[in-house]
C-alpha cells in the first residue's frame, strides 16, 4: 500500500455546498495521503454495530454468496463479499475473513468470456475486501499479480486502461474505478496519478486530458470542446445544463425540457464516485475539482430533473452529503451499487 496518513474529517471539513475555482495545470496529490483502498479499519473501527444501516450490512454478509463471476455484469457476489469484510473489520469472525479470501480465489479468471463494463463493476468489491481482511501470503502474491494482468487484459478486444482513457459514460467511469483500486491496493503511485489526470479531464479540465471518444453532442455544453460534466454556469435555450453528463444523458436523446430522467446518468456517478474516494484518499483533492463538478452533477438531477437517487443509486447520497456537507435524500439502509455500497454505515454524514 502507498504511505498514509491523516484523517477523512480533514478533507471533508474543506468542503461545503459552494462553488470553488477550476484548478491549473496537471493533477498533483495536495493533501495527505490516508490509509485503506475506500475505508480504514481504523474508521471501521468507531462505527455502531446497531442501528438500519447495520443490521442491512450484517444481513448481506449473512446472504450465501453462491457462484463468483466478474464476467456477469449484474452478478451481486462483490457487494456480498464487500459486505464480508467490512463486518470483520469491525467485528471480528474468521468465517468472514476466509470467504473473503475463498471469494478473492475463485475471482481469478472469472472474468472470462466477459467485458469491460463487467469487469469494471465487479472488479472493486474484492480488490476493498482483500484490502480490510488480509489475505493469506500465498493467496496475496497471486491476487496481486493477476490484479496487475487485470488492467490490460483484453476482453472483447477492450482493457480497463483503454476503457477509462477513451469511454466518458458509464463504461469509462466504471473501469476508471476498478483501476484506481487497483492502482491503490499495488501502491502504484504512478498509475494513480494517471488515474487522477483522466478523471480530471472527465469532470471537465480539458487541458489536463482530452482524449475521449465522445458521441451525440446533444447535451454538450460546447461540441467542439466535449467533457464528461457540463461546466459552471451551462446554459441551453434558457435552461441549466451545469453538472449534466452529456455523454450518458445524451442515451434519453436530444436535448428537450423538461429534461428526461435518465438512469444512466446514475450509473456514470457510481464508477466516478469510487474514482473520487479513491483518489481523495490518495492526497487529490477531486471534491473541489472543475468548481465541484460532481456536487453540481447530484444538483442538476435534483433541482433540474427532479431526479432524486433511487434503488441501487441510494448509496451515491450519503457519500455526497458527506463529502459537501449537503442534505440529499439519502434513504437508510441504502441499496449497495453495481460497484459498491454501505456508505449508509461507512461514509454517512456524522450527526
Amino acid at each position: 500500500m502507498l504511505s498514509s496518513r491523516g484523517a477523512w474529517g480533514a478533507v471533508l471539513a474543506a468542503a461545503a455546498c459552494v462553488a470553488g475555482t477550476a484548478s491549473e495545470g496537471p493533477p498533483a496529490p495536495t493533501l495527505s495521503p490516508r490509509p485503506g483502498v475506500w475505508i480504514s479499519k481504523e474508521e471501521i473501527a468507531l462505527l455502531p454495530m446497531a442501528g438500519r444501516a447495520w443490521e442491512a450490512l450484517k444481513g448481506a454478509a449473512d446472504e450465501p454468496l453462491g457462484p463468483v463471476r466478474l464476467r456477469e455484469k449484474d452478478d451481486r457476489a462483490d457487494v456480498l463479499v464487500l459486505a464480508r469484510a467490512l463486518v470483520f473489520a469491525r467485528n471480528g469472525g474468521d468465517r468472514y475473513r476466509q470467504e473473503v479470501a475463498d471469494a478473492c480465489r475463485a475471482a481469478m479468471g472469472s472474468e472470462r468470456g466477459g467485458d469491460c463494463l463487467a469487469l469494471g463493476r465487479n472488479l472493486p468489491g474484492y480488490v476493498i475486501a482483500a484490502d480490510l481482511v488480509g489475505l493469506p501470503p500465498d493467496l496475496e502474491g497471486e491476487f496481486r499479480a493477476w490484479l496487475r494482468r487485470m488492467l490490460d487484459e483484453p476482453l472483447e478486444g477492450r482493457t480497463l486502461r483503454a476503457t477509462h482513457e477513451d469511454r466518458p459514460n458509464n463504461w469509462g467511469t466504471h473501469a476508471g474505478g476498478s483501476r484506481a483500486v487497483v492502482a491503490r491496493y499495488l501502491g502504484d503511485a504512478g498509475e494513480i496519478a494517471r488515474v487522477a489526470q483522466v478523471f480530471k479531464g472527465w469532470l471537465g479540465d480539458r487541458r489536463t486530458y482530452a482524449g475521449f471518444r465522445f458521441r451525440e453532442s446533444w447535451w454538450q455544453t460546447d461540441p467542439s470542446a466535449p467533457v464528461g460534466i457540463n461546466r459552471k454556469g451551462a446554459v441551453r435555450e434558457g435552461h441549466s445544463i451545469d453538472g449534466v453528463l452529456p455523454d450518458d444523458q445524451r442515451r434519453a436523446g436530444p436535448f428537450q425540457w423538461p429534461p428526461p430522467k435518465e438512469n444512466y446518468v446514475y450509473e456514470a456517478l457510481q464508477g466516478a464516485l469510487l474514482q473520487a474516494v479513491v483518489l481523495s484518499r490518495a492526497g487529490y483533492d477531486v471534491w473541489e475539482w472543475e468548481d465541484r463538478a460532481l456536487l453540481r452533477a447530484f444538483r442538476w438531477l435534483q433541482e433540474e430533473a427532479a431526479y432524486p437517487a433511487e434503488g441501487d443509486d441510494t448509496w451515491q447520497s450519503h457519500l455526497v452529503n458527506r463529502a459537501y456537507g449537503c442534505k440529499l435524500p439519502a434513504p437508510v439502509p441504502s441499496r449497495p451499487g453495481k460497484n459498491v455500497g454501505f456508505t449508509d454505515w461507512t461514509h454517512a454524514p456524522s450527526p
